[in-house]
């Protein structure tokens, strides 16, 4: 868990006049349960997978963003950014760079080695993003536009149906 995660990520998005709201909750172990919890669609989630794209001459360490509804193709990231194919991290290389457990990391990167990008199905379709906030019994809410103009993903095509 990670209060730190937390605190600089509401510092940011205060500092950047985000509109936001912080939700507590029973730790869940699906994004389907905290979905519910959060009293959010499941699309609304922004699902955030740490990976590791490697190939041509790269090891680069990603934070993937997307839809929850969603699963991710890897191989899509890796050949977008001029890798061959991509993994998930372990979960050090997870508590390293995101100083998060899998589930609680939020869909920002505060590591210089840590690329983030997103699906853009994440934008256009709800006004706002649920996520986790650095630990398991706590989520955000964020508007969507605030999330993209403050995070400035790079967008890559790589959510597929479930």
């Amino acid at each position: 868990m990670s209060e730190k995660t937390f605190e600089k990520l509401t510092a940011l998005l205060t500092e950047n006049r985000a509109s936001f709201r912080v939700i507590e909750h029973p730790r869940a172990g699906k994004s389907e349960e905290v979905a519910k919890m959060r009293g959010t669609e499941l699309g609304q989630g922004a699902k955030a997978l740490l990976c590791v794209v490697k190939g041509n001459g790269i090891k680069q360490h990603i934070l993937a963003i997307l839809p929850a509804n969603k699963k991710a193709d890897l191989q899509k990231i890796a050949l977008a950014l001029g890798g061959t194919r991509a993994s998930l991290a372990s979960p050090a290389e997870v508590h390293e760079l995101t100083d998060c457990v899998f589930g609680a990391i939020p869909p920002f990167s505060f590591h210089e080695k840590l690329k983030l990008v997103a699906d853009p199905g994440l934008f256009g379709i709800y006004e706002e993003l649920a996520f986790n906030a650095g630990t398991l019994e706590r989520s955000l809410l964020l508007n969507t536009q605030d999330y993209q103009r403050i995070a400035n993903p790079q967008l890559i095509e790589f959510a597929t149906e479930n």
